[in-house]
């Protein structure tokens, strides 16, 4: 009697072992356990620790309440500017009802990961090529928004989403550098520029003291006749002053007088012919040339009539005007 009482004992302490081993559950710190019995949602999410079920009745499903990052693969669109670029995200999240991350969908990580690359293109073909390149944090808030508005009612909160990446076309990038180097080229002009305005004022004023002072340019000659006889040059030049090159181009200039008086003389008219010729105007010597003699036009007379020589009847006929014998 006895031993079968031992023997029963020992039967339900081993089954009692197998039960609790079958029963018993470890959740950790940083998960939830959701429990199943018979198919249905029963209670609330079990806390850290350990617990029991049911074997065979229930399912206890343990949730990860950990911040998932999520990598959001390139997506490649047409931005509003007519741009084609590749872009890709990350998005920080993390579950924060486990009861609707099971119910509610059937894979949260997956839909997730699509309604990001949805949300990730509608925002490249809203957004312009400056905006993805200098303005990420406004489309990184707007890019957040867009996912977690479904996200909500799956128990996922959206904590944070990065754009990592902007791909451009070749063509495009060897633009952009074109477009900086003519930016930086246009910027050195002005700067430039202003340099010359300035060097020029001070070069008025400069002139204006000299001017003043006239002994201040020679001084100045001075200065740069020595400065460039400091570099071991065999050639000296010297500058010219313009005052004594417009000296001596008036001393060369001819002076300008008419002959025979202030009468001007006239050409001889040809004969049988009473009207009279018009003056000629000497014509003015090339600058630089030695002063020509001036001519002198000896006063018009009447021509003596032509005789003839051998038979000496009236005037003869003048040979360049007459015409010519017959045979």
């Amino acid at each position: 009697m006895l031993a079968e009482l031992v023997a029963a004992v020992a039967v339900a302490g081993g089954a009692s072992l197998v039960y609790l081993a079958a029963a018993a559950r470890v959740i950790k710190q940083y998960e939830r356990g959701v429990l199943f019995r018979l198919g249905r949602l029963t209670g609330e999410p079990r806390l850290p620790g350990l617990t029991l079920v049911i074997p065979v009745i229930d399912r206890l499903h343990k949730v990860n309440m950990q911040i998932v990052t999520l990598p959001v693969p390139a997506q490649e669109g047409i931005t509003r500017d007519n741009v084609t670029v590749r872009v890709d995200a990350v998005v920080y999240f993390r579950v924060v009802d486990a009861s609707s991350a099971l119910i509610k969908v059937e894979d949260y990580r997956f839909a997730v990961s699509q309604m990001a690359q949805t949300s990730l293109r509608s925002i490249i073909g809203k957004s312009d090529l400056d905006d993805l390149l200098s303005n990420r944090e406004k489309l990184n808030e707007g890019l957040e928004l867009m996912i977690d508005s479904p996200a909500v009612g799956w128990g996922v909160q959206i904590d944070r989403v990065e754009i990592k990446d902007v791909s451009l076309p070749d063509t495009m990038k060897r633009s952009m550098a074109r477009q900086a180097e003519a930016d930086r080229e246009r910027r050195a002009r002005i700067i430039n520029a202003d340099a010359e305005l300035q060097a020029s004022k001070k070069l008025a004023e400069a002139a204006q003291q000299m001017a003043d002072t006239p002994t201040a340019l020679q001084l100045r000659l001075l200065q740069t006749v020595m400065a460039v006889s400091a570099e071991k040059n065999s050639t000296l030049v010297l500058p010219i002053p313009v005052e004594l090159l417009h000296f001596l181009e008036r001393g060369n200039r001819p002076e300008t007088a008419s002959g025979n008086g202030d009468r001007p003389a006239t050409e001889r008219k040809p004969s049988g012919t009473s009207e009279p010729v018009e003056p000629t105007e000497p014509a003015e010597p090339a600058e630089g040339a030695d002063e020509a003699p001036e001519a002198l036009t000896p006063p018009l007379t009447e021509p003596a009539p032509l005789t003839d020589p051998v038979l000496g009847l009236g005037p003869a006929a003048d040979p360049a005007t007459s015409p010519p014998e017959r045979a």
